[in-house]
C-alpha cells in the first residue's frame, strides 16, 4: 500500500516537469525537481523495481511507475540535446578567444553528482551607499589573476523587494576563478524605495568601483552586469539605458523584460501576486501608472547600439512569464544587437538554483564564453 501511496505522489509531482507550476509551493517543488532530477529517477526507479513484487493491479502499477521515470529523466534527456548545438551557436553569436579553460562540455550526466567544480571564494565586504536604515554592500569576490581583471556586477532577484547579495553566490566563486572579479550587489528594495531607485543603485556601484579600482585591481573598460528575475530587469535597463561603453554585455536570467506587456496580462495569483509587486515597486497598475512601467522596461529602451545581450530562461517559467524574453529576443534582432538567447525545455523560474544542475551546466557554459567573447582582457 506504502509503494502505491509514494507512486502516486510522485507521478503528481513528475508531470512538473510537463507544466508549469499552479501554486508557488509547487513552483518551488518544480526547481527540486527539474534541477536534480538525478534524485527523483533515483528513487522513481526504485520504486519500479520494487513493484515488479505487487500483486494487486501490478500491470497498471508498473506502466505508471515507468511513465513516473521517464519523466523524471526528461529534464537531463532535455539539457543532453540542448548542449549538442549549444556550443556552435555561441561560437558564431560570441566567439572566444585566448583558448580559456572552459567547462568542456555544455552538459555531463557525472557534473549532476560531482558537480562542475568550483573553489569556494570568501568574499570582501564593502559599502557603496549608506541609507538612514542601513548600509548597501557590495560582495567582493577577487579575481584569481593577478592582472587587471574584468567585472562582473551580480544584481539578485526578489520581486524587487527581498533577497540580498548572497543569493546564488556559486556562480561568483566559479567566475572568480575564472579570471573575472565578481561584484555580487544590494540595492535599495521596495516598497519603500521605487523604480527607477535600483537602477540608480547600479550606476552607484559602477562609480564605486571605478574610484576604488586601482586598490581593487579592476579594469575599468570592461563591466559586465548579470541580473536575476527583477535583478535582469534592473541589469537590462541599466545596461541600455547608461549609454556607458565600458559596460560590454548584459545577462538576463529569467527577466521581466517587457514590463509594458507584462503588466497588461494575466498572471497567475497562487504563484505570484503581480498586482502588489507593481504597486509596490512602480505605485500602481498599468492603467494607473503607465509612464513607470514604460520607464522600467527594458524592450522600450532597445536601438541599434544596445548592449551585446545573453538571455537565459526556462519555457515553463510559472513566475515571470516565458515571452518576456522571447519579446525580448525580437526586439534585438530587429535592431541588429549582437545577443543569443538560451532557451531551457523543462525549466522553470529560478532554473539556475543548483549550478550543477541540468540547467546549471548549460547557463554556465553559456555565460563563461558569453564574457570572455565580449571583454578584452
Amino acid at each position: 500500500m506504502w509503494r502505491l501511496f509514494l507512486l502516486i505522489v510522485l507521478f503528481l509531482f513528475s508531470l512538473l516537469v510537463l507544466f508549469r507550476a499552479p501554486t508557488n509551493f509547487l513552483w518551488r517543488v518544480s526547481v527540486a525537481i527539474t534541477e536534480f532530477p538525478q534524485l527523483f529517477f533515483g528513487v522513481s526507479l526504485l520504486l519500479f523495481i520494487l513493484c515488479f513484487w505487487s500483486v494487486n493491479y501490478r500491470t497498471p502499477v508498473l506502466i505508471i511507475a515507468g511513465l513516473t521515470t521517464i519523466l523524471y529523466l526528461l529534464p537531463i534527456i532535455q539539457a543532453y540535446k540542448r548542449g549538442n548545438y549549444l556550443t556552435e551557436e555561441l561560437a558564431i553569436s560570441f566567439p572566444t578567444k585566448n583558448n580559456p579553460t572552459f567547462l568542456q562540455s555544455p552538459f555531463s550526466f557525472f557534473n549532476l553528482f560531482s558537480g562542475i567544480g568550483i573553489k569556494t571564494i570568501s568574499p570582501q565586504i564593502f559599502t557603496y551607499k549608506t541609507l538612514p536604515e542601513k548600509k548597501l554592500n557590495i560582495d567582493f569576490y577577487s579575481s584569481t589573476t593577478t592582472s587587471k581583471s574584468p567585472c562582473v556586477i551580480v544584481i539578485h532577484g526578489g520581486s524587487w523587494r527581498e533577497g540580498d547579495s548572497k543569493q546564488l553566490p556559486a556562480l561568483n566563486s566559479y567566475l572568480a576563478n575564472k579570471g573575472y572579479h565578481v561584484a555580487a550587489i544590494n540595492y535599495r528594495l521596495a516598497p519603500n524605495y521605487k523604480s527607477p531607485a535600483p537602477v540608480e543603485d547600479v550606476q552607484s556601484v559602477i562609480n564605486y568601483l571605478t574610484t576604488n579600482a586601482q586598490k581593487l585591481n579592476i579594469d575599468t573598460s570592461n563591466f559586465v552586469l548579470i541580473g536575476r528575475s527583477a535583478g535582469g530587469q534592473i541589469a537590462l535597463c541599466a545596461a541600455y539605458t547608461f549609454n556607458n561603453k565600458n559596460i560590454k554585455g548584459v545577462v538576463s536570467f529569467y527577466a521581466p523584460a517587457d514590463m509594458v506587456w507584462g503588466g497588461k496580462i494575466k498572471v497567475n495569483s497562487w504563484v505570484l501576486n503581480t498586482n502588489k509587486v507593481f504597486n509596490e515597486y512602480l505605485g500602481g497598475t498599468i492603467d494607473e501608472v503607465p509612464e513607470k512601467f514604460k520607464e522600467s522596461s527594458a524592450c522600450e529602451f532597445v536601438t541599434k547600439t544596445s548592449t551585446p545581450t545573453l538571455i537565459i530562461h526556462g519555457e515553463h517559467d510559472a513566475m515571470v512569464a516565458y515571452e518576456h524574453s522571447v519579446r525580448l529576443n525580437k526586439k534585438l534582432s530587429q535592431n541588429n544587437v549582437q545577443h543569443y538567447f538560451l532557451n531551457l525545455p523543462c525549466a522553470t523560474h529560478g532554473c539556475d538554483y543548483n549550478i550543477s544542475g541540468p540547467s546549471g551546466q548549460l547557463s554556465t557554459f553559456a555565460i563563461e564564453r558569453f564574457i570572455n567573447s565580449v571583454t578584452t582582457h
